[in-house]
């Protein structure tokens, strides 16, 4: 794995796996960081993160890496999915600390599963899975143009008939 930093020795074989695949799969883009965060939604820092263990990526990231390398994401999807239940979580300041060591930390208002793991929600309109509804800006503007192209229809056929009918 060439420039790879080595992943830490206590990381779970789920995870180890899933991330040396995702090395292999980034190396095969040819692609910097930078160059992989401009091809995807994400940054590179966050790329970083993900590649090196730092934390889970999510299944959007995959995927979008999947398709700038042009892999099929259905190959690495069990993978993802057992190196995220597998990865190691934060420590955790317990709901129970008295409150000058929580307010040390900076997060008063955590809430008490703070440290689950969960899939960033987010999904570039371009990374919309098929069969799922588009919700990016074109479904509006897509309205706009059909609703404009049925009035210039209309104000021809109009025009059409108001000729036919001088004559």
């Amino acid at each position: 794995m060439g420039g790879w930093q080595p992943l830490p020795d206590e990381l779970p074989a789920e995870v180890r796996h899933f991330v040396e695949q995702l090395r292999l799969i980034k190396d095969r883009t040819g692609l910097s960081l930078v160059a992989l965060g401009a091809r995807t939604a994400y940054s590179k820092s966050s790329w970083h993160r993900y590649l090196n263990a730092g934390q889970p990526p999510p299944r959007q990231a995959v995927v979008a890496l999947c398709r700038v390398a042009g892999v099929d994401p259905e190959r690495i999807g069990v993978r993802w999915e057992l190196a995220v239940q597998a990865w190691p979580r934060p420590e955790t300041v317990p709901a129970s600390a008295p409150a000058p060591a929580r307010a040390e930390s900076g997060d008063e208002h955590r809430d008490e599963h703070r440290d689950e793991y969960r899939d960033d929600p987010t999904l570039p309109w371009w990374d919309t899975p098929p069969g799922e509804p588009e919700q990016g800006p074109g479904g509006l503007l897509l309205r706009y143009a059909l609703l404009l192209l049925l009035f210039l229809l209309l104000a021809a056929v109009v025009g059409v008939v108001t000729l036919v009918l001088m004559y």
